[in-house]
């Protein structure tokens, strides 16, 4: 029996050129080859235009509060060519240019430099008083004083110190820090008076009441706690933060109190009840201060 031979047919042989084809270039990316420097550059002209174009210039509001800067300048400025003459009462400030041979000679064909005549520029009245003004400004230089010493070093936290308070009456300050103590100091003598513990973290932001013996600290325990300073005690906690609090502040003639920190958000307390008045919210990242 003969052996019969199976040939491929050209259309398989064709299919698998271009497969052997495709396979051998595709891998090859466009992204090596050099673009070129005039394309990139009006791309980038291109964005910028697109991005910036309604900021070119500023809204004419914020042009109207724009203040002048130097001496107010003329408003017409004339320039003319030939001989000096004399010009009218309404317009006096302008430029004559006497005309300058060309290459050097005169029209009388005798060589010669170029000649450039200006004529005087008449200044106007309120011109004048501009530049008088102008002139009559002096800086202001401030009060000098010697240069402030070192009077006093107070140690005895354990860490960093992160916050500072001091009592209206100018006779004692609070000191916060790292080591989860608020301390009391004489402001005078700069002796330990008291040392108050109750955070478990950072104690990040003090504030004294000048209308209650209240001593307030916010930490990064994510607690807010008012201190009676005749007992020396904690009589109020203030929950709601979602992580630590960072800043502290009192109103100066209600009895609210506004603690901000970590969780973007600004809370508003009812000083006495322990309410939550207002949530502040609109802050992408950390409130400190």
């Amino acid at each position: 029996m003969a052996d019969v031979h199976e040939f491929t047919s050209l259309r398989e042989l064709r299919r698998l050129s271009a497969k052997r084809t495709y396979a051998m270039f595709a891998s090859e990316s466009l992204d090596n080859f050099p673009e070129n420097e005039q394309v990139a550059k009006m791309r980038t002209n291109i964005r910028i235009r697109n991005e910036y174009k309604d900021y070119t210039s500023l809204p004419a509001v914020l042009l109207a509060q724009q203040a002048p800067v130097g001496p107010a300048r003329p408003k017409t400025l004339a320039i003319t060519a030939g001989p000096s003459q004399p010009t009218p009462s309404g317009n006096d400030r302008a430029l004559t240019l006497a005309p300058s041979p060309l290459n050097g000679s005169s029209l009388n064909g005798t060589s010669g430099t170029n000649e450039l005549a200006v004529g005087s520029l008449a200044t106007s009245t309120n011109f004048a008083k501009a530049l008088a003004l102008h002139k009559q400004v002096k800086t202001v230089k401030p009060a000098y004083h010697p240069p402030w010493k070192l009077v006093r070093v107070i140690s005895g936290h354990l860490g960093w110190v992160r916050s500072i308070a001091v009592e209206p009456g100018n006779k004692w300050f609070a000191t916060g820090a790292g080591d989860r103590v608020i301390k009391i100091w004489d402001l005078a003598s700069g002796e330990l008076r008291l040392s108050l513990t109750g955070h478990i973290s950072t104690v990040r932001g003090l504030a004294v009441s000048g209308r209650h013996p209240y001593l307030f600290s916010a930490a990064e325990d994510k607690m807010v706690k008012c201190w009676d300073l005749e007992s020396n005690k904690v009589i109020r906690h203030y929950h709601g933060h979602l992580s630590g609090v960072y800043s502290l502040s009192l109103h100066p003639t209600l009895d609210v109190i506004v603690t901000a920190g970590r969780d973007a958000t600004a809370r508003v307390w009812d000083m006495r009840t322990k309410a939550q008045a207002m949530l502040l919210a609109g802050h992408t990242a950390t409130i400190a201060d």
